[in-house]
């Protein structure tokens, strides 16, 4: 199968649904004539023209609240925010406006939108520009939220978050759009709420999310050559969530370490801990445990940076503690 960047195979799933369906439009700030803050959106101004691939003034706000206006009126809009923090200007429209239209309008009304963002540490690009906030998002009933790990789920889960008719929000890590990997050409298309086991293992469960997924199978490796065999579980959508999958790993292995970028309270990993907690309690040998980021703005200097989130050494320290009661490699 041939290998393309996660950034391309995004841009690819744009292009295909455009193509498929004229009520897809694209919105957000440069994503025209520049092609988008990362390069995703560069040539679809020239295939599509400025009426399907609209740059909008500075305005988070106008831009998540037009969309969700176009898609109440039958428009499936596809929202660029440049950085997820900037997702908090737009709160209003998204979380009480679009996320709850359905709902309220019992079913008549459908908002059939999609807001894009890259989010995460890893670029020296400071505190403002680097959060992760899918936790933020989780929290309000009437979003859907992707956060794919790989090329292929990229271009999978978008096709799907496209076509959803519920408002979903699709978060992109900055330090994932140059990874190369296999993508199926044309039609290819993951389910929301359909996990993946990237690698399977018999020792302990490892749920990762996002850019922590290649950290955790470098890690994996790491473990295999001392006799730890870990399966890797890629939840791909937090929204819907898949649990039977990871319930059903957790069940085999006995023990789970659930890793994400996030700051570690208030983080997704606590609201899968509970439920792993609540439904295979009798199936664990050791605690769950949890490995998130440092509940503090992310740092400009590199090296701190890389010290406020988890790395591969920090999950094979983990993982060893949890089969072996030690994090030592004896």
């Amino acid at each position: 199968m041939r290998e393309i960047t996660y950034k391309q195979a995004i841009q690819e799933a744009l292009r295909e649904e455009m193509r498929r369906d004229e009520r897809v439009f694209l919105m957000g700030e440069d994503i025209g004539v520049y092609g988008g803050a990362f390069g995703v959106t560069l040539g679809l101004l020239e295939e599509f023209g400025k009426d399907r691939v609209r740059d909008t003034p500075i305005s988070e706000l106008g831009i998540v609240g037009a969309a969700a206006g176009a898609a109440l009126l039958g428009m499936r809009p596809v929202v660029e925010i440049m950085f997820m923090d900037f997702t908090t200007l737009a709160l209003d429209q998204l979380a009480n406006q679009a996320a709850k239209m359905r709902f309220m309008f019992g079913g008549k009304a459908r908002v059939p939108m999609v807001l894009r963002a890259p989010q995460g540490a890893g670029t020296g690009a400071a505190a403002q520009h680097s959060q992760s906030l899918e936790a933020l998002f989780v929290h309000f009933p009437g979003l859907k939220v992707a956060m794919p790990s790989t090329p292929a789920d990229a271009k999978g889960l978008l096709k799907a978050a496209i076509r959803d008719d519920n408002p979903v929000v699709f978060i992109e890590h900055k330090l994932l759009y140059n990874r190369k990997g296999p993508v199926p050409e044309g039609e290819h298309v993951v389910p929301l709420g359909q996990a993946d086991v990237k690698r399977p293992g018999r020792d302990l469960t490892i749920i990762a999310v996002s850019a922590m997924v290649p950290k955790a199978l470098a890690a994996a490796e790491t473990l295999a050559g001392e006799g730890i065999e870990a399966e890797v579980v890629d939840p791909r959508s937090l929204v819907p969530l898949d649990e039977g999958t990871i319930l059903d790993s957790v069940r085999r292995t006995g023990r789970a370490l659930i890793i994400h970028e996030a700051c570690r309270t208030g983080g997704v990993g606590a609201e899968i801990l509970a439920r792993i907690v609540e439904e295979a309690f009798d199936y664990l040998d050791a605690p769950v445990r949890r490995l998130a980021g440092r509940d503090l703005p992310i740092p400009y200097s590199k090296e701190l940076e890389r010290q406020v989130i988890p790395q591969e050494e920090d999950i094979v320290r983990e993982a060893r503690r949890l089969v072996r009661g030690r994090a030592d490699g004896a």
